[in-house]
């Protein structure tokens, strides 16, 4: 049985999520530092944003 009402809203912004922190992983392993900057956090959570 499904949940009334709202489900599949959820379901995309945990998609969204998803996305989001799939492409920090990616970024942070593309990276010689230990950590990623916050500059380029910035540069990537809005590039998954933009397009």
């Amino acid at each position: 049985m499904t949940p009334a009402g709202g489900s599949t809203v959820q379901d995309l912004v945990a998609l969204a999520e998803i996305d989001l922190c799939g492409e920090l992983i990616i970024a942070a392993s593309a990276v010689a530092e230990e950590r990623l900057s916050q500059d380029r956090i910035d540069e990537v959570l809005m590039g998954v944003m933009s397009g």
